[in-house]
């Protein structure tokens, strides 16, 4: 996550990344095992600079890492930004459903 930004952003990044099924396979497959663009281009019936493309969104949403071996780019997954994410969305809905819970209590208090 971009150093400064708040949850929901990494988030909207995070989901529209995750809302192509080219891409969830994608990070699927580096999250095993990191594999180079051309190999992940072969698995695909689209071309090069397309999976390229899927590639860079899920770069930008920080759920993988490319690392340059020759003329190779190895695509790694990265579970742990991913789980950072999705726990940072969950503190916060806890937050507001326990502050709502306690104005309902409050609420019933007055009320007796």
């Amino acid at each position: 996550m971009v150093v400064g930004e708040n949850v929901e952003d990494g988030a909207d990044r995070v989901f529209q990344a995750l809302a192509d099924a080219t891409r969830r396979d994608i990070l699927a497959r580096v999250i095993r095992d990191g594999q180079s663009v051309s190999a992940l281009a072969q698995l695909y019936p689209m071309s090069f600079a397309a999976v390229q493309k899927h590639v860079a969104i899920l770069e930008r949403a920080d759920l993988v890492t490319k690392e340059r071996r020759g003329r190779e780019q190895i695509v790694h997954g990265k579970p742990d930004a991913l789980r950072s994410v999705v726990g940072g969305l969950m503190d916060t809905y806890e937050r507001i459903w326990r502050q709502r819970a306690g104005r309902i209590t409050e609420i019933l208090e007055e009320e007796s």
